[in-house]
């Protein structure tokens, strides 16, 4: 064999030890989502006998799973979702997904897809076979295509087979609105609108239209002077350097009274030559893409909503929580801020922040970078304004609800003789602050507990520990 040849069979044993690793992969999936499967059975049977605290008992389930696995608890939620209607409703899918054929992927494509079909039967618009078939073709396309491409076949088999029209598709479709931010890192993230089509269209279309004319006009726009050119150049001038007596800068220099001045527009001061085209106009470099960027977020900031959304929404704004440095507010330095919850942000967007800002609250750091006071007028307001700035998020692991929307909880029960203490406080959304509830049933109820340091340490109903360490500010090195 030449070496040409033991090349090939080296790239085919690569690729075919690659797609078996995938298809194993695919086998240990399937395995986790029938565990998923076996512990709601085990979620049924709990609640036959207690109804009243169902919702927290699922929740607590959803916590210990997403606290474990380090896993979003929506990404959970769905897991759990698809195990329960895989195991009930998909047969010849469990068979393919066990031998690795299909992927977690296309299993929730098809689940999804298939509440159309479910819908259908169940409303008698159907006959209960017509799932079988859907279950068949839609795996046809799973074994052979991407899960994107799974998503959009598999939509449309079960729309024709269920009977529904583009209407009633468009229809039930306008509950999947959302709207979701993720990072993409290095200060930018991802906005997500999903609205209907048309009206994306629309708001994109008005964005050019305006982006188009504002880049049009450019040119008619004043032009706006350097006043730092005077600064340039290997021998700078500088304002203390000029004396209005002087002869020598009456060609380039205009002074008004009490010691002010602007330079001549129609010299150049590193030239010396007249220009009477001599300007400095605004320089915009943006494309298209960012002026559309700008102009949503100017829209969406900025504008007031219509009056269908409701009264007194107009005073409604959009709220960050930045920490920053005073050397850094006061403009000596150019050291990175943070955007609270999120990661770094860039010193000129935080002064300018600042700059708006109707609260301010001075945080006291520790050398390694840990608040350990902040400045306030009374007792109660210092610690809430202490724990809302140590506490940008809920203090669950993993929830990153922003504090704003979060309650201050006594992690040992006040009722129970819990102290209104620093170290016994801490910020918990809604949802993890209810597994903590005493009437919730000891099988099911979490607890809470701030360790040295601020950590927190959650105790799920198995008995298993979780710690959340406290955010760590901004370290200016």
């Amino acid at each position: 064999m030449t070496s040409l040849d033991d090349e090939f069979a080296l790239r085919q044993t690569l690729l075919d030890d690659w797609l078996e690793a995938r298809r194993q992969i695919a086998v240990l999936e399937a395995r986790a989502s029938d565990l998923l499967a076996a512990r709601l059975r085990v979620y049924d049977a709990d609640v036959q006998g207690d109804g009243f605290h169902r919702d927290a008992m699922h929740r607590s389930m959803i916590a210990e799973y997403s606290a474990s696995g380090r896993i979003a608890q929506g990404t959970v939620e769905r897991a759990f979702v698809d195990a329960f209607f895989l195991q009930r409703d998909y047969p010849e899918v469990v068979a393919s997904f066990t031998r690795g054929q299909v992927t977690a992927a296309h299993v929730h494509e098809i689940i999804s897809a298939g509440f159309a079909v479910r819908d259908a039967i169940d409303d008698g618009r159907a006959d209960a076979g017509l799932h079988h078939m859907y279950e068949a073709a839609a795996l046809l396309v799973a074994e052979t295509a991407t899960p994107a491409r799974t998503k959009a076949q598999v939509r449309q088999i079960a729309a024709a087979l269920a009977g529904v029209g583009v209407t009633e598709r468009h229809r039930r479709a306008q509950s999947e609105r959302t709207v979701t931010m993720t990072s993409v890192g290095d200060g930018l993230a991802l906005l997500q609108l999903v609205l209907p089509e048309h009206l994306a269209v629309a708001i994109l279309d008005r964005l050019t239209q305006v982006a188009q004319h504002l880049m049009s006009t450019l040119d008619d726009s004043d032009p706006v002077l350097d006043l730092d050119v005077l600064d340039r150049g290997d021998d700078p001038v500088r304002p203390e350097n000029l004396d209005a007596a002087d002869p020598g800068w009456d060609d380039m220099a205009i002074f008004g009274e009490s010691d002010t001045f602007t330079t001549d527009p129609l010299v150049d001061p590193l030239t010396d030559d007249a220009s009477p085209d001599w300007e400095h106009p605004r320089i915009d470099d943006r494309g298209i893409d960012a002026v559309r960027a700008d102009l949503a977020t100017d829209l969406l900031l900025g504008a007031a909503p219509t009056t269908v959304t409701g009264t007194a929404i107009e005073n409604i704004r959009g709220r960050v929580q930045v920490t920053l440095s005073a050397t850094t507010l006061a403009d000596h330095d150019d050291r990175p801020a943070e955007l609270d919850g999120h990661g770094p942000l860039q010193p000129d967007a935080a002064r300018d922040f600042a700059g708006h800002a109707d609260t301010w609250s001075r945080l006291f750091l520790s050398p390694t970078g840990m608040l350990v006071e902040t400045d306030a007028y009374t007792p109660t307001a210092a610690m809430k304004r202490f724990l809302r700035a140590r506490d940008p998020h809920c203090r669950f692991p993993g929830c990153r609800m922003p504090v704003h929307r979060c309650q201050i909880d006594h992690n040992h029960d006040h009722a129970l003789g819990g102290r209104t203490r620093l170290d016994n406080l801490s910020a918990f959304c809604v949802g993890h602050h209810t597994l903590k509830h005493p009437d919730l049933d000891e099988r099911h109820r979490w607890t809470a507990r701030q360790l040295p340091g601020g950590e927190v340490q959650w105790t799920s109903p198995l008995g298993r520990a979780y710690v959340d360490p406290p955010p760590r500010r901004v370290m200016f090195v």
